[in-house]
């Protein structure tokens, strides 16, 4: 039977399960990534699991979100990050050497490979013809110690892609026309397969783009082929040996389908504070803007760079935007400056910022409050940007320079016509500046057990927890709306990152956006424990476990809501918190914040049946959920996290030996 890309990639790493949507599946990992900000968890889980090596083919710890040294606390998690990849036999991207996925795409992609990362935007790999899943942290330790991946078996959704895109879009443009299509949800328990004819006009970074994005849809991961345009990608790279041909066999059939005609795309813009949230940017032409910043994992190739370069030549952007530049990699960086782009940017008003993810992550370059800013980034929630009251519009690169030269959001083709400015020609290299100097290689064993990673005072070790007990009667203490992003959940920003090494301190930042009180009245609600009740799609965004871990450290037990992210659900059981739905949704009003709500026989309810009934005590009234567990996950929830429960079966194991 014809076979899609993404079955031949799960077929050849499937460890137990059925390839049957929705059916429990089990993979085995090539390749991990983690990022600073969740990557000191994924260490301290390392160390909980008294790992002695990696047992992956490849696993990389990056330094590219808490780049800003304004204290010691930054630093400290960059030291405790460089000695623990040392003791685990990880590499270590030095602080400044670029952004995971792009550099982890340049330096150690491989077609064929599987991969997690705790970055929700890990499936960017996809562009290289992987099987790239971001998860959380405890997932990734886990696939370092060598253990499967778990998930549920996704449908594939393929996309066909016709035509040629017109001068003046580009990738950005493609996805965003995906999330107009379809919203934030669209792709939930889905991997998008892209494939067709189109392709031929993307090269592997215009495809990186679009995968990275998928995230935004809810998607499980992108995947897209490996044929000539990855092979000319890793030939650039050095790398042309690592190449080999993987594609759907041309009969293949998917779960779903869809179709995009290039040559139809028009510049789009992702509209505040949602990135599906899309109009064509005419709609909005005219809106005035104060800042726009280039870069990101959304738009990490030195073509979205160039283009914005030689659309600045010789011009000056206007006095009261902040042009913002952050080089995706060190790489990419020098050769931009090699071209004499730098040099145009610069002059044009530019300001060049470190090479990382820096203003995506609210690491600095925050907008002022109640102003526009235009950004090539992947995200948008509230608040991400580290203002408050923030209004962050998702464009391309076209779109974002041409807004930059005029002080209002501007359509690239309009601009064009009226400076009458032909679509720039661009002369990329055909072999890229590779410099591997800032890529620390694991030490060899025995070397690497003498090193002790450095902890300093910043860095916690990971919260203890307890068994889920088998009633819960506990109060509402938050009641939230849909969407809510795990940036809502556990902020990010300069104030909050710092602590991600430390969930005590961090934890005091929990839903401070929804609700101020919340930490206060969690802790005052210790002794019962407390529930969270929420509308759909609920923990969507960044795979950040700090929004399952630091809760539950303030005593949550239970959260109800209408939907998960995928993410977010899997982060909740491996903590030990209980995730159920609303059997009808409807349900959802007749709970208000302040109610006390009952669960009981929660052990042989959860064992038995997905079925479980909630008491509402104080109206004296009740209604069904459901859970989605797996039989292993039930394990994980009442054995109070899956750390503890692994820590068990090796206990009986060796009291049965």
């Amino acid at each position: 039977m014809p076979s899609t890309l993404t079955h031949k990639l799960i077929g050849s790493h499937l460890v137990s399960g059925d390839m049957t949507p929705g059916a429990e599946i089990a993979l085995r990992i090539d390749q991990t990534l983690t990022q600073d900000a969740t990557g000191t968890l994924v260490m301290q889980e390392l160390e909980a699991l008294e790992l002695d090596r990696a047992q992956t083919r490849v696993s990389v710890q990056y330094v590219d979100h808490n780049l800003l040294q304004t204290d010691e606390r930054n630093a400290e998690d960059h030291e405790y990050l460089r000695t623990a990849a040392q003791r685990f036999g990880l590499w270590f991207s030095k602080p400044g050497n670029g952004v995971s996925h792009p550099t982890h795409m340049q330096r150690f992609g491989v077609p064929g490979a599987t991969m997690v990362g705790s970055d929700s935007h890990t499936p960017a790999a996809g562009s290289l013809g992987m099987l790239a899943i971001g998860v959380g942290g405890l997932e990734v330790a886990l696939a370092i110690s060598g253990r499967p991946l778990y998930l549920r078996m996704p449908e594939v959704w393929g996309v066909r892609l016709e035509g040629e895109l017109p001068q003046w879009c580009s990738a950005k443009d493609v996805i965003l026309e995906m999330l107009r299509r379809h919203g934030v949800k669209g792709g939930v328990n889905r991997v998008i397969e892209y494939h067709g004819p189109g392709l031929a006009g993307l090269t592997a970074m215009d495809r990186h783009v679009i995968a990275n994005m998928g995230a935004e849809l809810g998607a499980t991961s992108t995947v897209f082929p490996s044929d000539e345009a990855v092979r000319d990608f890793l030939r650039a790279e050095g790398r042309e040996e690592d190449w080999i041909e993987l594609t759907a066999d041309p009969d293949a059939r998917y779960d779903v389908e869809d179709t995009i005609d290039l040559s139809t795309i028009e510049p789009l813009i992702a509209k505040p504070s949602s990135p599906g949230n899309v109009v064509p940017v005419r709609e909005v032409a005219g809106t005035e803007i104060a800042q726009v910043v280039i870069g990101s994992s959304a738009n990490p190739g030195l073509r979205d760079f160039a283009i914005a370069a030689a659309m600045v030549a010789g011009r000056q952007t206007v006095p009261q935007v902040s042009f913002d530049i952050n080089p995706t990699s060190r790489e990419i960086l020098t050769d931009l400056t090699i071209m004499g782009a730098t040099t145009d940017l610069v002059i044009a008003g530019a300001r060049i910022h470190q090479a990382g993810c820096m203003g995506c992550i609210g690491m600095g370059q925050a907008p002022a409050t109640g102003r526009n800013s235009l950004r090539t980034m992947p995200r948008n929630f509230p608040g991400r940007s580290g203002t408050k009251e923030d209004a962050v519009w998702l464009c391309s690169p076209e779109t974002a320079a041409a807004s930059a030269l005029t002080g209002v959001i501007t359509d690239p083709r309009d601009w064009a016509r009226d400076t009458g400015t032909a679509y720039p020609e661009l002369a990329l290299p055909e072999h890229n500046s590779v410099n591997t100097a800032m890529l620390a290689p694991p030490l060899e064993p025995e070397q690497a057990r003498r090193v002790k990673p450095v902890k300093g005072p910043n860095i916690s070790s990971l919260p203890e927890t307890e068994e889920l007990p088998d009633q819960v009667e506990a109060p509402v203490l938050l009641r939230v709306g849909d969407d809510v992003s795990t940036d809502e959940i556990s902020p990010a920003g300069a104030r909050a990152l710092p602590y991600r090494s430390n969930i005590p301190k961090l934890a005091m930042f929990s839903f401070t956006r929804l609700g101020e009180t919340y930490p206060q009245r969690a802790r005052e609600a210790a002794q019962s424990g407390h529930i969270i009740v929420a509308g759909a799609n609920y923990g969507q965004g960044s795979s950040r476990e700090h929004a399952a871990i630091a809760p539950r450290y303030l005593g949550l037990r239970v959260v109800i809501a209408k939907s998960f992210a995928r993410i977010h659900w899997q982060n909740l059981a491996n903590y030990g918190v209980l995730a159920v739905e609303f059997d009808d949704p409807d349900d959802y009003d007749t709970v208000d914040q302040g109610d006390v709500l009952r669960l009981t026989q929660l052990r042989a309810s959860l064992a038995d049946k997905d079925t479980l009934r909630v008491d509402n005590v104080t109206k004296n009234s009740s209604f069904l959920v459901r859970h989605r567990l797996s039989p292993r996950q039930v394990r994980d929830v009442l054995a109070g996290g899956r750390i503890r429960r692994l820590a068990q079966d090796e206990k009986e194991q060796n009291e049965r030996a």
